[in-house]
């Protein structure tokens, strides 16, 4: 017989089917996603076979994957390059469904049993290995280069050079990082969902983790709410709308969330040069490109638009003390403002953590011919953009701190008033 609830409905199963659905799932959602955002950059436009594998690698690199990049024109040409970069459009919501699926049946149950869990999480996690090796060994590809018709192209004429730039993916290391995404996205999933059981070890989890934790993650939803807004407005009224839908299909988290760090203060440093850019706002363009590093914070955009981003901080000051409150007041009236405002420094500093560590972009490809490397602006290229990780940290923890017992104080006030308190 099958278990019921205590209405009397039978529970829903969790076998090698409904994993099977999860994984689809997910897969089919990401790569929907990601063939839109490619289309809209103008990736129909590539060699004919070559969609495939670049959407392959698309996938591969949401779910944290390496695609690694090479070329080789005989003995005398050759082609070096790297590509770090996680599509997080495309990562949120292969994540989403993931989770969706992973959660629909526990959620009739008030106490999950830690084998019952492993099982249920080893069968999506079985189908997904063999789904990323699918991925993996599908994320190749070449292409031959044209050199032209300058000083190039002269040398490629008189040596009989053909240059092959190609990329593939990693598969033990997209295997592995892959894995991990998957069991990390479970784990969040299971102690963010109010509906969703623990085991019984950890039920002290539902009052000390999950307030705080659901509230940073409405905190980054109401931030890509924002940048949405901010870029359908963009697309509606400047040239280019397809670029704008290819950076909200494939990237909007990472001009976002970026975003949301500088307004609390943090900086970020980087560089471009050569032909390639940054999938963000033309400004963040301009202030990178410079021979050296270059800082990029609220000072040195407003320096290039004053216009435009004084609305980066505005921002923070709304957000951060609203994603307090609502971590005060769904947590238990027993939690003194001093212990608050650790759960919620804490909570704050592993967000932007995680910021820090999925939204830093590193690309570079180099032509040499005969040894002489970088030749020609056309054939190479660098795009760098990482964060000053330990000063947006202590930002975080300082905003945390402050945020968290003004949240306190005005969750006291609000049950005071008649809110009450709620799970």
């Amino acid at each position: 017989m099958s278990p019921r609830t205590p209405s009397g409905r039978p529970l829903p199963r969790h076998g090698w089917p409904q994993a099977l659905v999860a994984v689809a799932g997910a897969l089919i959602a990401m790569g929907v996603v990601a063939a839109l955002g490619l289309w809209a950059a103008g990736a129909a436009g590539l060699p004919a076979g070559s969609f495939a594998p670049v959407l392959a690698a698309t996938v591969v690199m949401a779910v944290g994957g390496t695609v690694e990049l090479s070329g080789d024109a005989g003995g005398l040409a050759g082609t070096e390059g790297g590509l770090t970069v996680i599509p997080l459009s495309v990562t949120l919501v292969g994540a989403s469904a993931v989770a969706c699926c992973f959660l629909r049946p526990l959620r009739h149950r008030a106490v999950a049993g830690v084998p019952g869990l492993a099982g249920w999480a080893g069968r999506i996690a079985v189908l997904w290995l063999l789904a990323l090796l699918g991925l993996g060994l599908a994320a190749r590809r070449t292409f031959e280069i044209s050199l032209g018709d300058g000083p190039l192209g002269d040398l490629g004429d008189l040596f009989g050079l053909t240059p092959v730039v190609g990329f593939s993916a990693d598969v033990p290391l997209t295997v592995l990082t892959g894995l991990v995404w998957l069991a990390g996205v479970l784990v969040v999933a299971l102690l963010l969902s109010r509906g969703a059981p623990l085991p019984a070890g950890m039920l002290r989890l539902q009052t000390s983790v999950r307030p705080a934790a659901r509230a940073m993650v409405h905190l980054l939803s109401a931030s890509l709410a924002v940048g949405l807004v901010v870029a359908l407005v963009v697309a509606a009224t400047r040239d280019h709308p397809a670029e704008t839908f290819a950076v909200i299909l494939l990237g909007l988290p990472n001009v976002v969330w970026p975003a949301l760090t500088i307004g609390l203060g943090a900086a970020w440093e980087g560089r471009v040069e050569g032909p390639f850019g940054l999938p963000m706002p033309r400004v963040l363009d301009e202030v990178l490109r410079t021979p050296d590093l270059s800082t990029l914070n609220l000072g040195t955009l407003v320096e290039h638009d004053g216009r435009a981003w004084w609305w980066l901080p505005a921002a923070a000051a709304v957000l951060l003390p609203a994603t307090a409150f609502e971590a005060a007041f769904r947590s238990p009236a027993r939690v003194r403002p001093g212990r608050h405002a650790a759960h919620t420094a804490v909570a704050l500093t592993l967000t932007v953590l995680m910021i820090c560590l999925v939204a830093h972009v590193s690309a570079r490809i180099g032509l040499s011919v005969l040894g002489v490397g970088d030749l020609g602006e056309g054939f190479s290229g660098q795009v760098l953009l990482r964060p000053r990780l330990w000063s947006a940290l202590g930002l975080a923890l300082l905003w945390g701190l402050v945020t968290g017992f003004a949240g306190a104080a005005a969750a006291h006030w609000a049950r005071r008033r008649g809110g009450g308190t709620r799970p």
